[in-house]
C-alpha cells in the first residue's frame, strides 16, 4: 500500500470512518447527508475493502467498517502528488498556496514558524 489513492466518494467515506471510527452503512450514508443511495454507500465499501483500505465485523444484521490505513498516511500520500504533480517538486511554493488560501490563525501561524525554524537549524 504505497501509493494510496481515493476517488472523491471514496475519499467522502474514508473521511467518515477516520472521523469517527467506523460505521454501518447506514451511518456512513447518515453522515454524508443522506444524498447517496444506500447501495451506492455500500459498493463504495465494498471497494474500499477490496483496496485494503477498510475491513469490517458483523453487528447484529449489519457489517460494521473499520479504516485500516491511516488518514495521516493517505495524506502523506496525496500531499505527495499534489506537491510533485502540481507545485513541480517546489515545497515554497505548495506552501506558499497553501498559507495564501485560506485565513489561518495566528496561533497556528506560530506554531508553522517554529517548525519552519526548527527545519532551518537541522539543514547543513
Amino acid at each position: 500500500m504505497d501509493d494510496i489513492t481515493f476517488s472523491q466518494r471514496e475519499l467522502d467515506v474514508m473521511s467518515v470512518l477516520w472521523r469517527d471510527g467506523s460505521g454501518t452503512v447506514a451511518e456512513v450514508r447518515e453522515a454524508l447527508g443522506g444524498e447517496a443511495a444506500y447501495t451506492t454507500i455500500l459498493k463504495i465499501l465494498q471497494i474500499l475493502e477490496e483496496k485494503g483500505y477498510v475491513r469490517h465485523e458483523k453487528e447484529g444484521r449489519a457489517y460494521r467498517y473499520f479504516p485500516v490505513v491511516e488518514a495521516e498516511r493517505a495524506g502523506d500520500s496525496a500531499l505527495d502528488r499534489v506537491v510533485d504533480k502540481i507545485f513541480h517538486g517546489s515545497a515554497e511554493l505548495t506552501l506558499a498556496r497553501l498559507v495564501s488560501a485560506r485565513t489561518i490563525p495566528a496561533a497556528e501561524l506560530d506554531r508553522m514558524r517554529r517548525l519552519l525554524d526548527e527545519l532551518g537549524e537541522e539543514a547543513p
